[in-house]
């Protein structure tokens, strides 16, 4: 899934362009107000395409650092799913996702931050960012706003 929490109108077009150079198919989102920050406009779409589409995509759409976006891609045989989530002042965070959408931090992850932290407060703020607290935190009231709101679904061609 795609979701644009939130784009400012005159940008909506580069969204839908970035989007649609990406899948290689023209896309075109159904845009609505976005009641989480007045004057702003959501819009969110499900796609189909190769595994790596979400990280191209999220590649593309942070290029406007004044739109909030998330892209979730479902894991597929050999393949972790992923998360990536984007918010102004907080830049772009990627992780890994289970099948059941749960961030998954590997151990390689951890030993390196258990080796570079010895503070117990030090290592908890390392945590949440590895488990993008923050960006739900800035997130999370542009996801409320945006129940109900119409889906576009595409899928990649060729």
């Amino acid at each position: 899934m795609v979701y644009v929490h939130s784009s400012p109108s005159a940008v909506c077009p580069h969204v839908e362009w970035a989007i649609s150079g990406t899948l290689g198919a023209r896309v075109e989102l159904k845009w609505t107000a976005q009641p989480a920050s007045p004057g702003q406009l959501r819009a969110e779409c499900s796609w189909s395409a190769p595994a790596g589409t979400a990280g191209k995509l999220a590649g593309a759409l942070k290029a406007w650092p004044m739109v909030r976006f998330e892209i979730t891609e479902e894991p597929s045989a050999g393949v972790d799913g992923e998360r990536f989530c984007f918010a102004p002042g907080l830049g772009l965070w990627h992780g890994r996702t289970s099948a059941n959408g749960d961030i998954v931090v590997g151990e390689d992850q951890l030993r390196a931050l258990v080796s570079m932290t010895r503070g117990g407060e030090t290592l908890a703020h390392k945590l949440d960012e590895l488990l993008a607290a923050a960006w739900d935190e800035a997130l999370e009231p542009y996801r409320h706003a945006g129940d109900g709101a119409p889906v576009t679904w595409l899928h990649q061609v060729g």
